[in-house]
Parts: C-alpha cells; sequence; structure tokens
C-alpha cells in the first residue's frame, strides 16, 4: 500500500516538473544551469580547481 502512495507522489512531482519544465523561460534557466555544469566539469571558466 505504501509503495503504491509513494508511486503516486512520484509520478505527480515529475508531471509538475515537466509542466514547469516546457515554460519558455524555465528552459532558459535549465539550459544556463546545464552549461555552467559542464563548464565547471570540464574544468572550464572560472571554478576553484584543485592543484
Amino acid at each position: 500500500m505504501a509503495g503504491m502512495i509513494r508511486k503516486l507522489l512520484i509520478s505527480g512531482v515529475a508531471s509538475k516538473v515537466v509542466q514547469e519544465a516546457r515554460k519558455p523561460h524555465n528552459q532558459a534557466k535549465i539550459k544556463k544551469a546545464f552549461a555552467d555544469f559542464q563548464a565547471k566539469r570540464s574544468g572550464g571558466k572560472g571554478g576553484t580547481g584543485r592543484h
């Protein structure tokens, strides 16, 4: 029973995330965050790398 409630909750949260991700202003935020993350991982602009 608890597993079913958990799945319903996760599915509700996932659908809300998808709805928000479809909005144009949120798409720009997502793209910027993704680009920043990739730059950080590849040792790109800025960041505090350990030497």
